[in-house]
């Protein structure tokens, strides 16, 4: 296929002359590029048709184009950082500039940077008893399981569980499928490592390892809590 920038560029020439910003981002910019990554676009124009959102695929690459007005990149921006969770601020910040008019793409990427750098609102103390509940939870019925396909859902809902909740607690962002374990990976390496070990080994059917490792990500945020927890 075509280099990316350069597909990307010609992309955007193409199908959005109007233009007033684009970004370039993804794993394509980077060495953790695969044959099967896509080219993730930001496009922000004046109006209509933004905002949208549309796969496709153009010149043999697959892409997925996040359209904006710039008022609706503040809302998604906005609602995305309340979720913990902004691709939208991540692809700005990390990505590569690829059209600039009039300065919007510069002012939105430092932007971007800056609230990521910030980090995302801190866990309240009801946010953070919730976790521990439903982690502890998880955490006794993974003990009592004796089904091999249950205990196989068990645990990889207790690693997106225990991984998230490492990095509530850390105040860093949070991220989904792939993202959630580079988070964590960039975040807690150790961490990263020894639930990835882990739960490899409990779906297997040696669970010992795999429950201490969540007991310490429950400590990390003050204990396993069930007996006594009520919501209000």
């Amino acid at each position: 296929m075509d280099d990316p920038v350069l597909t990307a560029r010609e992309l955007v020439r193409d199908r959005f002359a109007a233009a007033r910003a684009a970004f370039l981002a993804g794993s394509v910019l980077t060495d953790r590029r695969t044959t099967t990554s896509d080219l993730d676009i930001v496009v922000l124009l004046d109006g209509p048709p933004a905002p949208f959102r549309e796969n496709l695929v153009y010149r043999g690459w697959p892409v997925e184009l996040f359209v904006q007005t710039e008022a609706a990149w503040h809302g998604f921006a906005d609602q995305e950082t309340a979720k913990r969770s902004s691709p939208l601020l991540a692809m700005c910040a990390e990505g590569m500039l690829l059209v600039d008019t009039d300065g919007l793409g510069a002012a939105l990427q430092d932007e971007a940077r800056e609230r990521l750098a910030a980090g995302p609102p801190p866990l309240s103390d009801r946010e953070r008893d919730y976790e521990r509940y439903i982690l502890s939870d998880l955490l006794d019925d993974l003990r009592g399981c004796a089904d091999p396909a249950e205990r196989v859902y068990l645990v990889a809902h207790m690693v997106q569980c225990a991984s998230e909740l490492v990095l509530l607690v850390g105040g860093h962002w949070l991220g989904k499928g792939k993202w959630l374990s580079r988070r964590l990976a960039a975040a807690d390496p150790g961490m990263h490592r020894a639930l990835s070990e882990a739960a490899t080994q409990a779906i297997a059917g040696d669970t010992k390892g795999f429950a201490a490792v969540v007991t310490e990500v429950l400590d990390l945020a003050g204990g396993p809590l069930w007996d006594g927890y009520a919501i209000r």
